[in-house]
């Protein structure tokens, strides 16, 4: 069985989660330097089934695009050109980044690795791979 991909993409950085292959749990897989995501997901892919690739759709609150927008559609046609036989679904990431520092408090970790950046990108994408589960059982 397959597994759903999720990529919180960033200028620097890239937080990846996936799912068991059962899609139950949503798991940080890793976070990537953004310049190296798609040797490594060539790289993934080579030992583990994707069938859907999510990935956070930077928006305003009144939905207008960010000064990130233009980044997320440019790596869209990176992925549909590199993994043209996985299919590709913008998901709302708005709150992703503030939950996943919420959730890191609320485990007690210590400030210092709060800041660690990584971390919260690895944790926002699998903030984001968890509600598209939530919603897609909804169904």
């Amino acid at each position: 069985m397959a597994r759903i991909l999720a990529i919180d993409y960033g200028l620097k950085r890239t937080g990846l989660a996936v799912t068991d292959p059962l899609k139950i749990i949503a798991t940080g897989l890793a976070t990537v330097e953004s310049k190296h995501l798609i040797p490594f997901l060539k790289d993934y892919l080579k030992t583990e089934q994707v069938e859907l690739i999510i990935i956070g759709e930077p928006k305003n609150l009144d939905d207008t695009d960010t000064h990130a927008t233009p980044l997320v559609k440019k790596i869209i046609d990176e992925l549909e050109k590199n993994f043209a036989s996985i299919p590709i679904e913008k998901v709302d990431e708005r709150f992703t980044s503030k939950l996943a520092s919420r959730a890191m408090i609320e485990m007690g970790l210590k400030k210092k690795k709060r800041r660690d950046k990584a971390l919260v990108d690895e944790i926002a994408a699998t903030i984001l791979l968890q509600e598209y589960l939530a919603k897609t059982q909804d169904h």
